[in-house]
């Protein structure tokens, strides 16, 4: 198979974003402070408009802590989601953010996509990737 061509991640071609629309289970890749890579299953909303990939998350999992450990300007992160030969990756800066107001934006894009409110959590906040590439057959 030929190597994927680069997507523009706020540019996406409708395949593409058709397929960051469909419900699937992603993952989520952080580093340890080891260097090892730390993939965990997780909802990804993605949303080009504003460059961003969002996660809600719990604030006391370790792919927060992994995110907050790199300090305010965050940490290169990747998110990936795969259904048979389809696949795409979002590549980008992380932070994490406890701001209601942005936890509420990733919530709604999370019961858009998944289908499902997610349950109540008074602990958690928000991943956001700040999307600097994208790659993948949609």
């Amino acid at each position: 198979m030929a190597p994927s061509p680069p997507v523009d991640p706020r540019r996406p071609d409708a395949a593409y974003l058709g397929f960051w629309r469909e419900r699937h289970l992603c993952t989520l890749t952080t580093l340890r402070p080891d260097g090892s890579p730390h993939v965990v299953p997780v909802g990804v909303t993605y949303d080009p408009e504003a460059g961003l990939a969002r996660v809600i998350a719990n604030k006391s999992s370790a792919k927060v802590g992994y995110v907050r450990a790199a300090g305010p300007d965050g940490v290169r992160v990747a998110a990936c989601q795969v259904d048979g030969r389809r696949w795409a990756t979002l590549e980008g800066r992380a932070t994490v953010s406890a701001e209601p107001g942005r936890i509420a934006e990733a919530e709604q894009r999370y019961t858009e996509r998944y289908g499902r409110v997610p349950s109540p959590n008074p602990s958690r906040v928000v991943i956001e990737i700040e999307l600097t590439s994208a790659l993948g057959h949609g």
